[in-house]
């Protein structure tokens, strides 16, 4: 062979050298940048190009696909739950998805490992392929019942319902909310103007409350404080005496802490119960003071407060109570406030672990999922979580708790006939807002088939100090539709 020849041979070699190391390189290295890049129209089409499957709650159908006719884009998604639902469905969009819709979304169109012998019959009897339903723990009634009275209030807030004995999400509410089926067209520039306009909404009604925010949660947080006094002392129990000045004289500054608006805790002293049902603040605050940082925060943990991060599936934002300060500031964190921040759902968790005897189960929104034909593919596991404090004690804050309602500042969330327990708060925010409204709650006390946590965002004014007229009644609509009363 001459030279000029073997120049060429090895040019062409080098060559196809090179092809193939780039084809390797496209479809090893590169294949999901390029799959996942909003450029390539072909992602574009294919999300309309399957079924996706259901979500719903029990026989209730949150999201579903419709057939449009149309080969371009075949399939479009439909929630017939809206606004009501919104918060847990999310949306399906041409170039995105939000909370459960995405949470399962490799599950939904039908390209999870999970569907592999689902999609194999499917290519083998030329079955179009369907994505997997996924059902969730939900109680519609008690979803609508929440969102009902919660919007009746004209208030921005958020309510999660739970079941304390496995973990169940039961009602997920965030007000105000949002239409999703504004959002599902293939016309990006049509679905990228609504959503444009609900993202500049100064009310942002596509956060979810319920588990994307944390606020300051006031007096409901006085539970996880006498939890910590009780397990502490295993002799205190609610007729217990503690100290109850009128104002409590903070160390090392010139504040002092009084209860709400000056008012007298009893007599100077007073039992845990009388302290509770009044939602006094100097009594809390000196049994926090007593016991010292670390005890408070470890109880907190002990609740889930602070640890690992939670997925429901989708993520919750972290709550806690805060860094060690001294000790004026460890007296405000007791009732609440200072750097103390709560999502709904981890208080919810707090008044479900009480219900639960003490023992705090792991959040979870899914019942189970099942692929196009029916059959079951993963089912809900319930697990604990942590052991909070121990049945006894749970029993004398769970004793306590009922008198709140049935003697204290939660009188409004009694229901005839059901012994309920439960816990009011008022959290103090940005100067010249009125305070957030909250209300932790359970019921039927002997045997708790739910535990709530609601906030009325600026919800307590006037009167309402403890957020019990405000907060308590939505609290109840949503413990009476569980409970079918």
């Amino acid at each position: 062979m001459n030279a000029p020849l073997k120049r060429v041979a090895a040019a062409c070699l080098l060559m196809f050298g090179l092809l193939m190391i780039n084809v390797n390189y496209l479809q090893a290295v590169r294949a999901d940048g390029l799959r996942s890049d909003p450029h390539n129209v072909r992602n574009f089409y294919a999300r309309y190009e399957v079924e996706r499957g259901r979500i719903t709650a029990g026989d209730k159908v949150l999201a579903e696909s419709v057939d449009t006719g149309d080969n371009q884009f075949r399939f479009k998604r439909r929630y017939p739950g809206g606004k009501v639902y919104a918060p847990i469905t999310g949306f399906f969009a041409p170039e995105s998805e939000r909370d459960m819709e995405a949470a399962k979304n490799t599950l939904l169109n039908g390209s999870s490992p999970d569907l592999l012998i689902r999609r194999g019959l499917d290519l083998i009897t030329g079955e179009r392929t369907k994505g997997a339903s996924v059902d969730l723990t939900i109680n519609p009634k008690a979803q609508e019942a929440a969102y009902r009275a919660l919007s009746a209030s004209g208030k921005k807030g958020a309510l999660v319902a739970i079941e304390p004995k496995t973990g169940a999400i039961l009602a997920m509410v965030s007000v105000p909310s949002y239409d999703p089926n504004t959002l599902v067209g293939p016309d990006k520039a049509t679905v990228n103007k609504a959503y444009n306009k609900l993202d500049k909404d100064e009310d942002k009604p596509v956060i979810d409350r319920a588990v994307e925010r944390s606020y300051p949660p006031g007096s409901t947080f006085k539970v996880v404080t006498l939890a910590a006094y009780l397990e502490s002392d295993d002799s205190a129990g609610p007729q217990t005496q503690v100290d109850a000045p009128q104002v409590l004289d903070l160390p090392n500054t010139s504040a002092d802490l009084p209860n709400y608006g000056g008012a007298a805790c009893g007599s100077g002293r007073v039992t845990l119960t009388f302290a509770l049902e009044r939602s006094c603040n100097t009594p809390f605050a000196k049994i926090a003071m007593d016991l010292g940082y670390d005890a408070l925060k470890e109880q907190a943990e002990k609740f889930g407060i602070g640890g690992e991060p939670l997925k429901i599936p989708m993520d919750v934002a972290g709550s806690g109570i805060g860094p060690e300060e001294d000790k004026a500031a460890l007296a405000q964190t007791s009732i609440g406030q200072r750097s103390n921040q709560m999502t709904p759902l981890q208080m919810a968790m707090v008044a479900a672990g009480i219900a639960n005897d003490g023992v705090v189960m792991r959040p979870y929104l899914v019942n189970k999922i099942a692929d196009a034909e029916g059959s079951e593919i993963e089912s809900a596991d319930p697990s604990e979580l942590s052991t909070a404090m121990s049945s006894e004690n749970a029993a004398k804050l769970k004793e306590m708790m009922v008198s709140v309602v049935s003697n204290g500042t939660a009188s409004a969330a009694q229901i005839p006939g059901v012994s309920v327990a439960g816990k009011t708060g008022t959290a103090e925010t940005a100067k010249g807002k009125a305070p957030h409204a909250w209300f932790i709650s359970f019921a039927p006390a002997e045997d708790p088939k739910v535990a709530l946590a609601l906030i009325v965002e600026s919800g307590s004014a006037g009167d309402d100090a403890s957020g019990g007229h405000t907060a308590a009644p939505i609290a109840k609509s949503v413990m009476e539709a569980v409970l079918g009363r």
